[in-house]
């Protein structure tokens, strides 16, 4: 059997919030180690051009950021070890955490930063085009959409906020639901109908999204309606997926406080979890913001309340 790897703060997730509770972490001397995950640097990395990350007067991209980030943590001292935790035993401290590739690593401390994913819609055409017309985030990327026509994908509370959130920026924005309703409240449903900007198609799922090759970027979309089976095509600049994200917190069912949706439930005002050592910080708790720089906030937060957490405990 291998030898178990322990340190005083074990991170998991290579994100904003993992990096940041990592630089944190290693300038109060917790040696931390971070474990990458199966997705090095997250969302991010499908992310390109980022503008609205502070501390950058030009645009820059989502993977070179996430880079940037893996260096500092590792010049303060993190170490980084790319591997993916598939069993966790909270019940007792230190943590014991098994990965993938059968290695123990155990902990006086654990952050949790594996993140969410967004939800596609499983098309060949959307992943060609993801991060060149096709997005999961219209406050991320709605401001390159100025005068331009983009379409929202869903029906729920999160696909009525992007698609009114876009009518600041987009000539016209056309919200596309496979059903004959909404799902969003009432009071959102109004302001979507009332807005001269939108427009509703019903009944309806993207079949493909069209475009061109040398630069990549979108042109049209084509529409089927789920029950006639006719399809049209419609003029698009953009494609916003709002259907939902899968926070990354299956390993943890049963054993932390969780909402029905994945989200690991932390105290008010900090990323403290149900277990006591254990915080969780960036989307895997965030199912409002998901923002790059909000999870890189929390991270912080985790950094400073796990020195405080040892701290005491060594007193």
């Amino acid at each position: 059997m291998s030898e178990t790897i322990h340190s005083k703060v074990l991170i998991l997730g290579s994100g904003p919030a993992g990096y940041t509770a990592a630089i944190y972490a290693s300038r109060a001397m917790l040696e931390p180690i971070l474990l990458t995950g199966m997705e090095p640097g997250g969302q991010m990395t499908i992310t390109t051009d980022v503008e609205n990350y502070p501390g950058y007067s030009d645009v820059i991209q989502g993977p070179w950021l996430m880079d940037q980030m893996k260096e500092q943590a590792e010049k303060v001292g993190t170490q980084i070890i790319m591997d993916t935790i598939i069993d966790v035993d909270l019940s007792k401290r230190p943590f014991v955490l098994t990965s993938d590739s059968e290695k123990k690593y155990s902990c006086d401390s654990l952050i949790i930063s594996t993140g969410a994913q967004a939800k596609w819609l499983g098309l060949e055409s959307e992943a060609k085009y993801m991060g060149y017309g096709v997005s999961a985030c219209a406050t991320c990327d709605g401001f390159f959409y100025k005068d331009k026509k983009v379409t929202v994908v869903g029906g729920g509370n999160t696909a009525v906020e992007e698609a009114l959130f876009l009518t600041n920026f987009a000539s016209e924005v056309t919200l596309i639901h496979r059903r004959n309703e909404l799902r969003a409240e009432k009071i959102l449903q109004k302001k979507l109908f009332d807005h001269p900007k939108v427009k509703v198609i019903w009944d309806s799922e993207i079949k493909e999204i069209l475009g061109q090759d040398n630069p990549p970027s979108v042109e049209s979309i084509i529409i089927k309606n789920v029950k006639t089976n006719n399809e049209t095509k419609l003029e698009a600049d953009g494609v916003f997926v709002a259907i939902g994200h899968s926070p990354s917190s299956k390993i943890f069912n049963d054993k932390l406080n969780i909402t029905e949706s994945g989200y690991i439930i932390t105290e008010p005002d900090s990323t403290k979890t149900s277990s006591v050592g254990v915080f969780a910080a960036g989307d895997v708790t965030d199912d409002k913001y998901r923002q790059a720089v909000t999870a890189a906030g929390m991270g912080c937060m985790a950094a400073l309340e796990v020195e405080s957490f040892l701290s005491s405990e060594e007193d």
